[in-house]
């Protein structure tokens, strides 16, 4: 198997903007918790954020400047939550996999697909 088949996108880029990854591991290590700490963060952040948008725009009196800044963190924060879907989602049909491999005993969280 690949090593990039169960890596972990990180929820933070290189220095360059390049995505990181994390390798191996069973999700418990320091790093995975880190990662885990700061996707709640960026979370919450963007639900922050979410509400903030919100009441700019009913208070309809705001200027281009205030529009602007706002589209950039939109955008900035939109990233950083697409980040974490991509790696949630990953990680979710990695487990889907290890299900049907019979590696991982299915949960009540784990849904398998039926025949027809």
């Amino acid at each position: 198997m690949n090593p990039m088949d169960t890596a972990r996108l990180l929820p933070w880029s290189s220095p360059e903007g390049k995505p990181c990854f994390l390798l191996g591991g069973t999700g418990a290590g320091y790093v995975s918790r880190l990662a885990d700490r700061v996707e709640a963060e960026q979370m919450d952040s963007a639900a922050e954020l979410i509400e903030e948008a919100g009441d700019v725009l009913t208070g309809r009196c705001w200027t281009p400047g205030e529009i602007h800044l706002l589209a950039v963190e939109l955008k900035a924060h939109l990233i950083r939550v697409h980040r974490v879907s991509e790696s949630r989602g990953a990680r979710l049909l990695q487990l889907a996999s290890e299900v049907d491999e019979g590696g991982v005993e299915p949960g009540p969280w784990v849904t398998t697909p039926t025949g027809p």
